[in-house]
């Protein structure tokens, strides 16, 4: 199974970590993110990498080249932030079978391979990892609904008013009906193609899509504060 990776953002809130680097490169515990997401994915089998740059990419591609520990890596070019729906997009030609998607701002030590479990049983059409967040939070992530089978029935992203406090991870395993709903979404509020829109589209559209509660944590790096915190967590993790 491939494995985009998300890694074109300038991380403008991380600034001063992202003055001389894009996002991706920041280190976490002496390494950076992008790497700690090449370290899981390669753990649940990934058999390409399909990383999606922008943002100062001669670095990353300097930095990686053409393989991660003997995983091959292609890279695609984001050439304007244009959201995440936006990004994906830039990896359609490299995609013909289900695929794993990470962000590669998160950082995750949790339950990925129940993700890729339930994507290979046939029974949905893209599966993810939800986190129940305070609700105070919850405008941070696209904020899920889902029913009593725990399928996603409604995704919004970033609301002012979060309708729960159950929230997206970084991580999701589709199939290439992604990109036909990412092709169809329209720019929102915020003027980008939301990720959120597009699988609304897919649940519109009568596809199944399940939520995999985490088990574990994860953290999304958008702060200083927030690097930090990771580095703690992950040393915790290799002492315990």
């Amino acid at each position: 199974m491939h494995a985009v990776v998300l890694a074109a953002g300038e991380g403008t809130r991380l600034r001063p970590l992202t003055e001389d680097k894009p996002k991706g490169l920041v280190e976490v515990a002496d390494r950076p993110i992008v790497s700690h997401c090449f370290d899981k994915l390669r753990e649940l089998g990934a058999d390409e990498f399909v990383v999606v740059v922008g943002y100062m990419k001669e670095k990353i591609i300097e930095h990686y080249g053409d393989e991660y520990e003997g995983v091959p890596i292609t890279y695609t070019h984001q050439r304007e932030q244009q959201g995440l729906a936006h990004a994906l997009l830039t990896a359609e030609d490299q995609i013909d079978d289900d695929f794993m998607l990470m962000l590669g701002d998160n950082v995750f030590d949790a339950n990925l391979h129940d993700v890729v479990r339930r994507q290979r049983e046939d029974r949905a059409d893209a599966a993810f990892l939800v986190e129940e967040v305070p609700i105070e939070e919850a405008s941070r992530y696209g904020v899920c609904a889902t029913n009593k089978y725990g399928e996603i029935t409604d995704v919004v992203e970033k609301p002012d008013d979060p309708p729960s406090n159950l929230v997206m991870t970084g991580f999701y395993t589709f199939s290439p009906a992604i990109f036909h709903a990412c092709h169809l979404v329209q720019p929102s509020d915020r003027g980008e193609y939301e990720l959120s829109d597009a699988i609304d589209l897919l649940i519109e559209s009568g596809r199944t899509i399940d939520a995999i509660p985490l088990d574990g944590w994860r953290l999304d790096v958008g702060y200083p504060e927030d690097r930090d915190e990771a580095e703690e967590r992950l040393l915790a993790t290799r002492e315990a």
